[in-house]
């Protein structure tokens, strides 16, 4: 695919600058904005001075690869479900994030899917999402959504949209962070259902409903499904001006063709976690020329999919020094209860994790 570096916001690595951007108050470099309005963080205080902001917040922060579903509050996740007449297996919440593989954090991940009920409902997690990430030092993210089975329970897809729209409108009003949304094909509904997904998003894109939707991908399992089925929903996505993204080389059990195949034959423009290029290095080579961005996830690498057993054994610094374009994104929030991220730790806790991932991850 020609020309790939330098296009617009669904390739543009998170801090590939155009223009100049002044420092932030803070004295560091913003990519994309100013610091949000409301950024309430955690702050610590040395001995001998006033109180400062921890250091993970302070750093401004593009987010290419995050799915709302799995950034939803285990509180809102108890209240959604209570009104949706949901019952949950367990009392706590937080119980619910126990999982070990890909597939049994999807069976999780689908079960808070089901306490979205309404455009309210999509409004609520898409507001909360952003402004929990802006209290954290999010500028920017671009957001999956994955609505197959609320289409397949009889939810309007322009209900949903336009929930997520109003969320999304609130949390920039109050905090200054952007954000753009993703529509993604989940691929356990299969191909004729992405397709219908598509055009549909199409139609409602052309008549102005779907504003903030720049692009279509591919999430959910990925073992044991064939990626070529899905290329008339990715050559309808094109058709209707979308930009392209897949899931790809993720699971265990998936190595690079996959990654090949939503470059060749689906024609995507960008790779959703892609670890697997690094069983090929004539594919490596070949991305690296091209400059085709991955959102890499090093910790859903480790917790969720298990495709590695730590931080410090995921290939990102050998990814980054092949010369690979990457950002470092978190993909989902449930990932927290068994290994907590930088954000959840307390301030000197999360100065190490985060000093010690930047060494393993050189980031």
């Amino acid at each position: 695919m020609a020309s790939r570096a330098g296009r617009s916001r669904m390739n543009g690595a998170a801090c590939t600058r155009t223009r100049s951007i002044p420092p932030t108050p803070d004295g560091y470099d913003a990519c994309v904005r100013p610091p949000p309005k409301e950024a309430s963080v955690e702050t610590d205080r040395d001995a001998a001075g006033p109180p400062t902001r921890d250091i993970c917040d302070r750093l401004p922060k593009v987010e290419l690869h995050c799915h709302v579903e799995g950034t939803v509050r285990p509180t809102t996740v108890v209240e959604l479900a209570r009104k949706a007449g949901r019952p949950l297996p367990v009392d706590d919440p937080t119980e619910l994030y126990r999982y070990d593989s890909l597939d049994s954090f999807l069976a999780i991940f689908w079960l808070v899917q089901e306490t979205l009920a309404d455009r309210e409902d999509w409004a609520r997690v898409a507001d909360e999402s952003l402004r929990d990430g802006a209290a954290h030092g999010l500028r920017y993210r671009e957001m999956f959504f994955t609505p197959a089975r609320h289409i397949a329970a009889g939810q309007d897809l322009g209900e949903i949209v336009a929930g997520l729209s109003e969320g999304i409108e609130r949390a920039e009003a109050a905090t200054g962070v952007r954000c753009s949304l993703i529509g993604d094909m989940d691929r356990a509904y299969g191909p004729e259902a992405a397709l219908e997904f598509v055009e549909a998003l199409g139609e409602l894109r052309r008549t102005g409903r779907a504003d903030r939707v720049i692009g279509i991908g591919a999430d959910s399992t990925e073992l044991g499904i064939d990626l070529r089925r899905f290329e008339p929903a990715f050559a309808a996505a094109r058709r209707h001006g979308f930009r392209t993204t897949c899931h790809a080389g993720e699971a265990v059990g998936c190595g690079p063709d996959n990654i090949r195949v939503a470059l060749d034959v689906l024609g995507v423009e960008r790779i959703d976690h892609g670890v697997a290029v690094v069983e090929d290095p004539d594919l490596v080579r070949r991305l690296a020329d091209e400059r085709i961005p991955l959102t890499v996830c090093p910790m859903s690498n480790v917790v969720i999919a298990n495709r590695y057993r730590s931080l410090e054994g995921h290939p990102f610094r050998s990814m980054h020094d092949a010369g690979l374009l990457l950002t470092v994104v978190s993909a989902a929030a449930m990932a927290r209860p068994l290994v907590p991220p930088v954000t959840d730790l307390d301030s000197r806790s999360r100065r190490t994790r985060f000093n010690s991932a930047c060494r393993s991850a050189a980031c």
